[in-house]
């Protein structure tokens, strides 16, 4: 990834995730945090006990400054790296109140985004040398949307449309609403004409008419392998090809091997497992 593509969404989009969190979370205030001294400060550490990609450095901090904005927080590595098990990833001090109040949103937000990239980043290994894409997709955790599509970029994957307004993917219902391919295709270009478009097809025969009807990219859902090979030859310099369904670590590198441009996984953003974070207090 270059610097640009880890740019991460606007600090006030973060700032209010954060708020988000900490309304489910700390609520009306930290019934258990008052049972410590006011002025008292304190120092800790995180420590990454697994092998991980990181992401979510800024939603990390923003937790810890939405309560004590004189936290300092020393990092070891950025989103992006690559941390092995047992690394000290961070270390920060401030008012222990706050410490221990900001914790969970804190880690929350940086296991989810961290596991998030990891799975990324094995889909893209698993590609690796074909050309091909890895690509997210909208099957992401409500509200987190701009925040784990970024987790993805940390990986090495790439994203997909962000919603339904920034590019046009016509599937099976679409097709059947509005009349069929070429309807729909018109359709598209006439209301949206410069929106990227896509088609999901299904058979070689609404192949043949996506690429009549002029799409940029069209989707090949859960083609088999040998008609893989047979719509690759087919599109070949008349359209982007993506290959969605079915899609997961023991199938990824074959299904790139067929000269698709892109592989969609719904894994990336949907069956997340968190990175394993340790944070250690120590009072001053």
């Amino acid at each position: 990834m270059t610097p640009s593509q880890l740019v991460p969404p606007p600090s006030d989009l973060i700032r209010s995730d954060v708020e988000r969190a900490f309304a489910e979370d700390v609520g009306s205030g930290d019934a258990t945090a008052d049972l410590l001294p006011t002025d008292s400060s304190a120092s800790a550490t995180l420590t990454c006990r697994e092998d991980a990609v990181m992401a979510g450095i800024d939603w990390f901090n923003a937790c810890f400054h939405a309560l004590d904005p004189e936290a300092t927080i020393d990092w070891a590595v950025h989103d992006g790296d690559h941390v092995q098990a047992g690394a000290v990833i961070c270390r920060l001090h401030g008012r222990a109140r706050a410490l221990v109040s900001a914790e969970r949103s804190a880690l929350n937000f940086l296991q989810l985004l961290s596991g998030t990239a990891t799975t990324a980043a094995a889909y893209v290994a698993a590609v690796s040398g074909t050309g091909v894409r890895v690509l997210d997709t909208r099957k992401t955790v409500p509200g987190l949307r701009l925040a784990q599509k970024y987790a993805v970029r940390c990986g090495g994957g790439h994203n997909h449309r962000v919603g339904l307004y920034d590019a046009i993917l016509v599937k099976e219902n679409h097709i059947i609403a509005a009349g069929g391919i070429r309807a729909a295709a018109d359709a598209a270009r006439r209301l949206h004409p410069s929106l990227l478009l896509e088609l999901e097809v299904e058979n070689l025969d609404e192949l043949h008419q996506a690429l009549d009807a002029g799409a940029d990219r069209i989707m090949l859902d859960n083609f088999t392998l040998p008609l893989l090979h047979e719509a690759v030859a087919i599109a070949k310099g008349r359209a982007e090809l993506e290959i969605s369904g079915n899609v997961d670590l023991t199938t990824i590198g074959e299904y790139a091997r067929t000269g698709v441009d892109f592989i969609s996984v719904g894994a990336l953003t949907k069956h997340v497992r968190a990175v394993d974070l340790s944070l250690r207090l120590q009072l001053d």
